[in-house]
């Protein structure tokens, strides 16, 4: 028996970003940068963990619009162009290189991992990736578990609980359409957690989710083992804390693995680097943007930056994977000795960290869970779920309202640059409300069925926490902005064309078109009782 568990959980998430009404759209390059960068890396680690028989547990939290836009058949086809494109710079960057040995080699590394990232989405898993984490599942190496439909703050709408309901019951819906269950467990979205959620995360069989250290320590009860095992709510379900020092250790750049000098520079892209007439293709119109093809490495604090080396990095990988189980291993045995249940130690991180910001990070993953399958016995790989079904005797006690955000409260979505979006959403919530109930009973046109439903999504994505964080950070607060300012304009259009009987189909197609996540989205969850 291992003296104490190890969970690895991995978020996966992206705002819902689709302009079909462009040919191509600037922004939806953060979803094709994720897909080759971030979740095609991922899978090649897992398959291959698979493949070999590696027995290791993790949990993998994949959200509504993330999984939205890996279905969705334009953005697929999009993708497929984008990889292409990087393909046909790539072979481009090889004969431009040529007579360069050091990055000669490095192009030829990207053209591989390109082609490479186009034989798994295309031909292994027929454009479907979502396929991959179900066959993690079904194998029991991975938990998968989904968070709300758009990523809404909770706390920050729950004085309309209809609409935390809402965003959780539809979220989970799209989730089993997706894969055939329901998960057991929720990541709440930036760990926002308010006591006002227990009872509705229970009425809908959640069993666990997971919350920043600080909403455990600070619990209406202090908790006998800090956030190295879980508490019950009043409802019966498992709050897990994140553990600091393990995630800082892998998220820091300044203090963490990330920032060695031997890892790649993710601040050095040839779509900046190199001359404009040559580049064009391959950015975004006028805008220079990211290719990700980075041929330096983060050398040090200084603007002078050497090649990279991916050998030398692979093998930093290797050694700080030792370094980070090595100290796990020396926390859960210090924990075992003062501790009557198994020690669990949480470690829940960004699923972006791995590939995209931190190009070494799925090897690191990769070597992290070889070197704890099979150089050690104390620690053991698990999910949560598989932790509570060993150790299901608990503490109870009420988390207090927390975020993994700056400051560890609310202040990163509700700010003086943020504030005047919550009256919106709470206007649009509760004339949602307010319509569901007229239309929850008897015979309902057609049109105007369509119509509610169109208008639930409109909400749904207003309510997306990705909105305020981006004008919080300042990367692209315009478009940010503008998401939240038409998603309420369309709301308020087609919910004035109901109440005036007047909906103009032509234009409610065009609205469907645009916005069309969650197909089987219901508007009558807005009249179920909260």
């Amino acid at each position: 028996m291992p003296k104490g568990y190890l969970a690895f959980i991995l978020h996966a998430h992206l705002p819902y970003v689709r302009h079909p009404e462009y040919d191509a759209f600037l922004e939806e390059r953060w979803f094709f940068e994720a897909m080759t960068e971030t979740y095609i890396p991922l899978v090649k680690v897992l398959d291959r963990l698979v493949s070999e028989n590696v027995r290791f547990r993790i949990v993998i939290s994949l959200s509504p619009s993330l999984l939205a836009m890996m279905e969705d058949p334009l953005l697929r086809q999009r993708y497929e162009r984008h990889l292409s494109g990087l393909i046909e710079l790539s072979e481009k960057e090889m004969e431009r290189t040529r007579h360069d040995p050091g990055f000669h080699c490095l192009a030829q590394m990207y053209h591989g991992l390109f082609c490479e990232a186009r034989d798994i989405f295309t031909i292994r898993y027929k454009g479907r990736l979502a396929s991959a984490f179900r066959r993690y599942s079904e194998c029991g190496a991975v938990e998968l578990i989904t968070t709300s439909s758009t990523h809404a703050i909770l706390p920050l709408i729950a004085s309309q609980p209809e609409a935390v309901s809402a965003q959780i019951i539809n979220g989970l819906e799209y989730f089993e359409s997706v894969f055939g269950f329901r998960p057991r467990g929720m990541w709440l979205p930036e760990c926002a957690f308010s006591p006002v959620l227990d009872g509705i995360l229970a009425r809908e069989g959640i069993r666990f989710f997971v919350m920043e250290s600080h909403g455990i320590e600070y619990a209406d009860t202090t908790p006998f083992y800090s956030v190295h095992a879980p508490v019950y709510t009043p409802s019966g379900i498992a709050a897990f804390g994140r553990d600091r020092d393990s995630t800082k250790q892998v998220w820091s750049a300044r203090e963490g693995y990330p920032g060695d000098p031997d890892y790649r520079e993710f601040y050095r892209d040839i779509g900046y680097d190199l001359d404009y007439e040559y580049i064009h293709p391959y950015i975004a119109g006028d805008i220079r943007v990211d290719t990700g093809i980075k041929y330096f490495r983060i050398t040090g604090p200084t603007a002078w930056k050497e090649p990279y080396h991916p050998d030398t990095a692979t093998e930093r990988a290797a050694q700080h994977a030792g370094d980070f189980l090595h100290k796990r291993i020396a926390h859960i045995e210090y924990l075992e000795s003062a501790m009557e249940t198994a020690p669990l130690i949480v470690a829940p991180f960004d699923a972006e960290l791995f590939g995209h910001w931190w190009f070494e990070g799925p090897r690191w993953l990769d070597f992290v869970i070889r070197k704890t399958v099979f150089d050690q016995d104390i620690l053991e790989l698990t999910t949560l779920s598989g932790y509570l079904e060993r150790h299901p005797v608990h503490q109870t006690a009420m988390p207090c309202p927390s975020t993994w955000g700056d400051k560890g409260y609310f202040e990163t979505w509700l700010n003086g640059k943020t504030d005047w979006i919550y009256p919106l959403l709470y206007e649009c919530g509760h004339r949602m409300k307010s319509l569901a109930l007229k239309y929850a009973r008897g015979r309902v046109p057609a049109l105007t069925r369509r119509a509610l439903n169109q208008c639930m999504r409109e909400l749904f994505l207003a309510q997306s926490s990705d909105w305020p964080f981006i004008i919080n950070s300042g990367t692209a607060s315009e478009y940010a902005a503008r998401r939240v300012r038409d998603h309420t304009a369309r709301f308020r259009y087609l919910a004035d064309a109901i109440e005036r009987n007047s909906i103009n189909e032509e234009y409610l197609s065009a609205i469907e078109h645009m916005d069309n996540i969650f197909p089987a989205a219901d508007y009558r969850l807005f009249a179920r009782p909260a």
